[in-house]
């Protein structure tokens, strides 16, 4: 057999275009569940009896079934009830959900590792509660959880060749239509597979720069 890694370079800017839209997919779906993991480690810290089963429930639902058999609930399950959502938006919202089950359980280490004298401190100046989350225990989540946090993004953006399954255009469907025309498939999984590589290089940057910006995290890049 011979490599013909030139028959299948022509397709690497359709590779690219499809490499950013996972990249974006992940990002989008990523920071949504920063957001729902945040409010649903406040719950378990700070609500009441109902609202903490309700968390606890979520989380165990969401981490205890495959996330593609929830997108698959999303795309095909929910037209039976008269809701309707397109290919993209049914991977986002499943993404979403299913990353903030896992974001809920690793920020939920952040909040029972903070020091009790900077809650204490924090009621003391008056701070809300709301207050207290936004300017001392969020930022301790992510010094004290950033690698966590980082490991979580970048297999949300390996993840998301998944949405391939549902017609969305990211870097696995567009090497699978390049693969049906050309039947060239070890060039063009292997070259799949290094751009890959490039992602989980782009995101460890992106993140390193964003934590060493915005929260003084002692982070190295990729």
């Amino acid at each position: 057999m011979q490599l013909q890694y030139g028959q299948v370079m022509g397709y690497l800017p359709d590779f690219l275009v499809g490499a950013a839209v996972a990249l974006a997919v992940a990002l989008v779906a990523f920071c949504l569940g920063l957001g729902i993991g945040l409010a649903g480690a406040s719950v378990l810290a700070f609500g009441g009896r109902l609202s903490k089963a309700l968390v606890r429930a979520y989380v165990s639902f969401f981490t205890n079934t495959p996330q593609l058999v929830q997108i698959f609930f999303l795309f095909f399950a929910l037209p039976e009830f008269g809701i309707l959502l397109t290919p993209v938006q049914a991977v986002l919202i499943g993404m979403t959900l299913n990353a903030g089950a896992y974001l809920t359980e690793i920020q939920r280490a952040g909040f029972e590792s903070l020091p009790q004298a900077e809650i204490e401190a924090a009621e003391t100046l008056g701070f809300t509660l709301g207050q207290t989350i936004r300017h001392v225990i969020a930022p301790h989540i992510m010094k004290a959880l950033y690698p966590s946090l980082s490991n979580q993004y970048i297999i949300m953006t390996l993840g998301t060749s998944m949405a391939a399954i549902f017609g969305v255009e990211e870097l696995t469907a567009r090497a699978l239509n390049a693969n049906a025309i050309s039947f060239r498939s070890i060039e063009i999984f292997s070259l799949t597979a290094l751009i890959y590589i490039g992602l989980t290089i782009i995101a460890s940057t992106l993140l390193y720069a964003l934590g060493r910006t915005l929260f003084r995290v002692k982070a190295r890049a990729f």
